[in-house]
């Protein structure tokens, strides 16, 4: 994915894991970056997305369909999340 600095990356690595408590319902401090359906036993289809919707809004950003589905972790939802607003600030810049 892209190229950020490790700041960036927990910024939006420790907001996606914020986002992903409150909308699985559990405890943030049993949350990860690799936590994904596999660990997280609320995290179905239907509480999938609900935390797109929550990253689209809390972000200012929006998903691809393909994208959607490639967002099966806390590590990928943030690396994903981290390249569409990189892109963003600079579409928005022009």
């Amino acid at each position: 994915m892209s190229q950020m600095s490790p700041v960036a990356q927990n910024r939006a690595l420790s907001k996606v894991l914020a986002l992903a408590a409150n909308v699985f319902e559990v405890q943030e401090s049993s949350l990860a970056a690799p936590s994904s359906p596999d660990t997280i036993e609320s995290w179905d289809s239907l509480h999938h997305l609900t935390f797109v919707v929550a990253l689209e809004q809390e972000f200012s950003i929006q998903f691809s369909p393909e994208e959607i589905e490639q967002l099966l972790s806390i590590e990928l939802a943030a690396a994903l999340v981290e390249e569409k607003a990189k892109g963003q600030e600079i579409s928005d810049g022009y």
